[in-house]
């Protein structure tokens, strides 16, 4: 069987067992391996080859994928045996800082083996969703002979030659998102809890996904000219999370959040009074705010 048809998937979390169910049903040949057994044979069900062992999971097959919590956990396991990693191909699809996967990228590579970062950029497990990408960096050429196995998953987005792209572009693009998803969960509850209707929300907000795409445009070209915002636009997004704050707390609904936005905003009102010139917000976040 060639390589592109035969793969070891280490790690059945939520990501993983859904990575081991798309190559299933491409017809890939998938040897599987998981702390807990349970998971690994319920996926035997559905035609995966559950291995004993780490070491027999990574013999099975040349290229092996890892869906694990973090980069430390890869080290726990792939010593397990302890593996022989000489000759095979480790994309490690698990989560972690951009340092933190530079280093696991040595250590593979001090192993014998050939490394790629893998990140999948989705909002959950639904891996093919039309907005779903995987992001990858390590060696274009290696990207370029496991892409038609990758492509499977989802489309990739090959980001460069440094192994910590991936991560570090997964973990921006994660920055954005637990907040809206906080942000979201306490709109939706200051709504229920005033008495107001969830669908009505939905129906006014129908349109956020293509606003927020400018806003996002608008603000990275802003970024690039050192931030957004003079000293009454900063008053103005004080007072307005004052706002938000005061509703929230006349629901009963916790606003630390929104305390929290404020308080970069204060801290910008307190930089912009200390040296007499505007400090935005993102001068805050880079660390450079006098």
């Amino acid at each position: 069987m060639s390589a592109k048809n035969s793969v070891t998937v280490i790690g059945l979390g939520p990501m993983g067992r859904a990575t081991v169910k798309i190559l299933l049903a491409a017809g890939v040949d998938v040897t599987v391996w998981n702390r807990t057994p349970g998971k690994a044979e319920a996926l035997a069900e559905l035609g995966a080859k559950p291995a004993a062992t780490v070491a027999e999971a990574i013999a099975a097959n040349d290229i092996v994928l890892l869906s694990l919590i973090h980069y430390d956990a890869m080290y726990g396991v792939l010593e397990q045996g302890p593996a022989d990693l000489t000759g095979k191909t480790i994309v490690n699809l698990s989560s972690d800082s951009p340092a933190k996967t530079a280093k696991g990228a040595g250590w593979v590579l001090d192993r014998g083996a050939r490394f790629l970062t893998g990140a999948y950029m989705t909002q959950s497990d639904d891996i093919q969703h039309p907005a779903s990408h995987l992001y990858v960096s390590g060696p274009k050429e290696l990207h370029d002979s496991l892409r038609p196995l990758l492509e499977l998953l989802c489309k990739n987005e090959y980001l460069g030659a440094d192994y910590g792209l991936a991560q570090l572009y997964y973990q921006a693009g994660l920055a954005m998102f637990h907040a809206y998803l906080a942000s979201l969960q306490q709109a939706l509850a200051m709504i229920e809890r005033s008495g107001g209707d969830v669908d009505t929300f939905l129906e006014l907000t129908r349109d956020d996904a293509q606003s927020q795409r400018d806003f996002t445009v608008y603000f990275a070209e802003a970024a690039k000219q050192g931030g957004w915002g003079d000293l009454a636009a900063l008053k103005m997004m004080h007072a307005g999370a004052q706002h938000v704050i005061d509703a929230s707390e006349d629901a009963g609904v916790d606003a630390a959040l929104t305390h929290t936005i404020q308080d970069y905003y204060q801290r910008a009102l307190d930089a912009t009074e200390k040296t007499g010139e505007v400090v935005p917000v993102y001068q805050i976040f880079r660390g450079t705010a006098a």
